[in-house]
């Protein structure tokens, strides 16, 4: 059952981070949305260390996110500008093309503590302009992103023929 108040100190996240390990890459998420009741919303306390980034750079072409900064200082990229961000701004992040793709960057010597806030359009396409990949991902009915019922990340490349694997 939620609430519509709700600490996050009163639960533990859970990392977040390349399996192989990574200097780059890394954090901790704390889901907390659904704890105050939102259904059309989601809300994730993300925490990154110094010199990590907690996700690729990627836009969304079905959502729109927001950024709070609670602690900390750090980098939001933009499309292909960068501005410099510290607790108590709000960053924008608009659904659309690579020109709202966006990353945020812990450049700070202590932890970078931020709520990230999004409409939940399912399912959703995310292209990751830096590595030319994108993502096809369908949560329901799965519980949340992590546990997607349909995650598919390539490459135009990887396509295959629309009749591939069919009896025809």
């Amino acid at each position: 059952m939620s609430t519509p108040v709700f600490n996050t100190k009163d639960v533990e996240g859970f990392p977040m981070a390349p399996e192989s390990g990574s200097d780059k890459f890394g954090c901790e998420v704390t889901p907390i949305g659904k704890q105050v009741g939102l259904r059309g919303l989601g809300m994730m306390l993300t925490q990154v260390a110094p010199g990590k980034k907690a996700f690729p750079f990627h836009n969304h072409l079905g959502n729109d996110e927001a950024f709070v900064i609670l602690e900390g200082e750090g980098t939001y990229r933009l499309g292909e500008k960068a501005y410099p961000v510290v607790a108590g701004d709000v960053c924008g992040a608009p659904r659309g093309g690579p020109e709202t793709a966006h990353q945020l960057i812990n450049t700070g010597d202590t932890t970078l503590k931020y709520i990230g806030i999004s409409t939940m359009r399912d399912p959703e396409v995310v292209e990751y302009p830096d590595s030319g990949k994108f993502a096809a991902i369908a949560v329901k009915p799965g519980a949340d992103f992590v546990s997607a019922h349909l995650r598919f990340v390539g490459r135009q490349e990887d396509a295959k023929d629309y009749w591939d694997g069919e009896d025809v």
